[in-house]
């Protein structure tokens, strides 16, 4: 359970929305509530809360024939917080049933993520031997106020009727160790060959990426026995900690134990993911076998090693109003610097760190010009991930009309003087605010956080004076928070013509402010107003604008970058950027296509936010590519979209179910759906295989998913799919699915199925020849714009069988790809929001021709609010 990190003022709390007089235009702009189960992107066989805010999966336990799923929750909002934990129940793993909430948070703590256990011989005396309880182990995270403030500890409550209600143990915390980032404890029992047995915990200090083992006997005193880590990736914080043996291929004879470690950022994908573990347990310790060493650069012409201690080759330009001459300083840093998280991941004595004088100092690094006469440009790279998205890097005004002076009133005025009207918390008598913001032009804004008694928990609406529409464009600076998936928390800043409100413009959910514009040539000559509206609560409820501008320019966003760049001809060919995370990891840009001619690289920090630093080091040209070392570990799954998964306890027969939440914290509090917000997986049963590296995991959906299912719709084999993209009949469409693809690439550079598609839109599932990796292409998908992360592409390596085939069983639901390459040898999991109506599917090839063996659809029932929909 991660802690959201709040980067400026404003409230995590949710409340019931100030209730606004807003007028006919924007009361008619909210649509009406769909049906429930029948909501655009409501999945159809995946659980998902009947509303409000869902992430990680706790205390899942299977108890008398019934798989009860406890999952974090805020039962007062869309967004994080609030945290408590919320109650599903399921007889088959597919059908849930919504329970009560299970375990509130209060003022005291929030409720974080935790395990259940069947406490069968009543160890804790909670119960009786004729009614064991059910024991919940899960993290407080101690508000201000508590006797422990701002730490997280190991807490119990219990359950005698079978997990309906619990009751919190008096004497809580049951283990602390004065951390505040000691969370997320999973727990079963464990047998000794001689019969003996404890319970243990595993919990973990997510900064310090370290697994932590306890025992006990009881339930409720706890010793340490050992830890585990740092391994692997360690690119952010480690969360959700799993553990348990498994029989490689079913031989009760050759047991391995698996650790499960979540970790955000810093993921294979992107963001959140999970990795994992095989070795043995004595007990008391756990030894993994498949740490793997850190990714080597390949043999090449080093241009740049930072480790002589000067910038010699370099022109650096530092932020003049910074005191420590930031952000790059006059030298290479030893690592890290003071204030920064620990970086990792480096070569040798130096390298770059824009982290001098934290996050807001600016500036760039320009090498001195190089032929390229290599095929690669190998380098590390770490810091924030803010991708180029344009030219311009300062904050100019586009030339034109400036509106309302800017809020520039005079010393002791307001709005009001100045004709503008409003209501609730937004009078104009309470704007504009004085203090100016994060890249602002002036020192007046209108702030709907800096109004009243300030807070993102108040609102209302400000309207302006009109004016008349005499240029093509409005540009504008704004900030603060985004509710565009949220219509009845709507904030947003819209340009009213003749009354009528007929385009708006909202925040990105940040602090800073950067240009957005409205594209008004066809109102020009006619009245118009801005209204500002804001009738959101809790975090980033409240929007920021300054400096409207009446243009004919064109209105270029900003480039918050944090970058890597070539540039050759002085244009940018390449960019890369950091994944948020403080450990560097090798990139590789190909740069064939510039043999012989002159290159540079520039080292851009365009960032004053959260993460807002870039580490770079030895930058090297070869003839072969680097590999990045975080491709090389062992994850659950290669998506975007599976994160803090673990397995249900008490299950039956030793089976291993696993279940994870489809989301990612990059974008997770502003995927468009509304009433409710995040889905989990379908449930996967995994198994340990023998393999070339050793026993690895493979994964499949439970067999009550196959059940969902019928007859196929559509089956075809043995065809040749030549050059382009091939619809396939009605038949074979489907919104709610399992595919089963075999094809064999041939000569072709990429080939597969689209998904989800209309003829416009779709998602891609292929294979990549060249690269032997399946991929989703999820940029062209429909709806993906909601945030700059969210239009992506991912991968994971796939050899092909001993025929040259790939198999693939991919499973559509209506908000969702979840795809099995080669028997579950490889997963990849990811959102997807598609248009209205999209359900086609399509085989493609490109740069040549594939074979199809074989492909079936098989239509699947939906299994989620079956009443509701029926």
């Amino acid at each position: 359970m991660t802690i959201r990190t709040v980067r400026t003022k404003q409230s995590i709390s949710l409340v019931t929305a100030v209730s606004l007089s807003l007028g006919m235009g924007l009361a008619s702009a909210i649509p009406a509530a769909a049906d429930l189960g029948d909501e655009p992107y409501r999945p159809g066989m995946h659980f998902t809360p009947e509303k409000n805010w869902m992430n990680d999966p706790n205390g899942m336990v299977f108890h008398k024939g019934v798989y009860h799923l406890y999952y974090q929750h805020n039962p007062k909002g869309n967004t994080w917080g609030n945290m408590s934990w919320g109650h599903a129940t399921s007889k088959d793993l597919v059908h849930w049933e919504e329970q009560p909430l299970a375990i509130a948070g209060d003022a005291e703590e929030d409720i974080f993520s935790g395990s259940v256990v069947v406490d069968k011989d009543n160890s804790s005396g909670f119960g009786t031997a004729e009614n064991p309880p059910l024991i919940a182990l899960y993290t407080s995270a101690y508000k201000t106020g508590s006797e422990h403030e701002g730490l997280q500890a190991q807490s119990l409550a219990y359950s005698l009727d079978d997990g309906q209600t619990w009751t919190k143990y008096k004497n809580n915390p049951v283990l602390n160790r004065n951390s505040a980032n000691f969370r997320d404890p999973k727990v079963f029992w464990y047998t000794a060959e001689d019969g003996s047995g404890y319970w243990v915990m595993t919990a973990v200090e997510a900064a310090e990426h370290k697994v932590m083992l306890y025992k006990s006997k009881n339930l409720k005193d706890w010793t340490e026995l050992s830890e585990f880590g740092p391994a692997n990736a360690t690119g952010g914080v480690w969360e959700c900690p799993d553990f348990f043996p498994l029989a490689v291929d079913g031989d009760p004879e050759n047991v391995k134990w698996v650790m499960v470690v979540s970790l955000s950022p810093g993921g294979v994908a992107g963001g959140s993911a999970g990795q994992y573990f095989v070795g043995d347990f004595d007990g008391t310790t756990f030894t993994s076998e498949s740490n793997k060493p850190a990714a080597e650069m390949p043999e090449g012409t080093v241009l740049s090693g930072f480790n002589d201690g000067t910038y010699d080759g370099w022109t650096v330009t530092n932020d003049p109003k910074n005191d420590q001459n930031g952000p790059f300083g006059a030298m290479p840093v030893a690592g890290t610097v003071p204030g920064q998280q620990e970086v990792s991941g480096y070569k040798g004595a130096g390298l770059v760190n824009s982290f001098l004088g934290g996050d807001q100092p600016m500036g760039s690094m320009l090498s001195d010009p190089f032929t390229v006469n290599q095929d690669y440009l190998n380098f590390l790279v770490g810091g924030g991930n803010h991708p180029r998205v344009s030219d311009k890097r300062d904050n100019t005004a586009p030339a034109g009309e400036l509106l309302f002076d800017g809020f520039e009133v005079p010393q002791g005025s307001d709005l009001s003087e100045f004709g503008w009207t409003g209501t609730g918390s937004l009078v104009p008598e309470n704007l504009p605010f004085a203090g100016g913001g994060n890249m602002a032009i002036g020192s007046h804004v209108i702030n709907t956080f800096e109004v009243g008694a300030a807070g993102d928990d108040q609102g209302g609406t400000v309207t302006s004076p009109e004016f008349i529409i005499s240029k093509n464009r409005i540009g504008m600076l704004v900030g603060g928070g985004n509710r565009k998936n949220d219509s009845s928390q709507k904030l947003e800043a819209q340009l009213l013509v003749n009354g009528e409100v007929v385009d708006t413009a909202a925040g990105d959910n940040a602090g800073v402010l950067n240009w957005k514009s409205w594209e008004v040539e066809q109102y020009e000559g006619q009245n118009a107003q801005i209204r500002v509206v804001d009738q959101a609560t809790g975090g980033w409820g409240h929007l920021t604008l300054d400096h409207i501008v009446q243009t004919d320019e064109q209105v270029l966003q900003r480039s918050d970058e944090t970058t890597v760049n070539l540039l050759v001809d002085d244009k940018v060919v390449r960019s890369t950027t950091g994944g948020n995370s403080e450990s560097l990891d090798f990139a590789s840009w190909n740069v064939k296509e510039f043999a012989g001619q002159q290159a540079q690289i520039e080292i851009v920090d365009n960032n004053r936010d959260g993460w807002g630093h870039i580490l770079a080091d030895e930058f090297t040209l070869s003839g072969i590519a680097a590999k990045s070392s975080v491709e090389n570990y062992d994850w659950l799954d290669y998506g975007r979209d599976y994160y803090a998964s673990v397995s249900f306890a008490n299950m039956p027969q030793d089976q291993r179910v696993m279940l994870g939440w489809m989301n990612n914290w990059d974008y997770a509090n502003e995927i468009p759906t509304d009433p409710w917000r995040s889905t989990m997986s379908l449930p996967r049963k995994v198994e340990l295989t023998q393999t070339e590296e050793g026993p690895r995991l493979t994964q499949a959906p439970v067999e009550q998913v196959g059940k969902l299912g019928g007859k196929p719709s559509y089956k075809d084999q043995n065809r040749t799919i030549t050059e382009g993209t091939h619809p396939l009949p009605a038949q074979a469409s489907g919104s709610i699915a399992k595919v089963d693809l075999v094809f064999n690439p041939g000569t072709a550079k990429t080939s597969g199925i689209t998904v989800h598609g209309d003829g416009t839109n779709s998602t891609v599932i292929g294979y990549d020849s060249e690269a032997k990796k399946v991929y989703v292409d999820r940029r062209n998908s429909g709806n993906v714009d909601f945030h700059s992360a969210f239009a992506s592409v991912e991968d994971m390596p796939v050899k092909v069988d001993s025929n040259g085939d790939v198999t693939m069983r991919v499973y559509l639901d209506r908000s969702s790809v979840e795809v099995f390459a080669q028997d579950g040898q490889r997963t990849l999991t990811d959102l997807v929001f598609p248009n209205e109506g999209a359900d086609q599917l399509a085989l493609f090839a490109d740069g040549g021709t594939a074979k199809l063996r074989s492909l079936k659809v098989t239509p699947l029932e939906q299994s989620m609010f079956i009443s509701a929909t029926r």
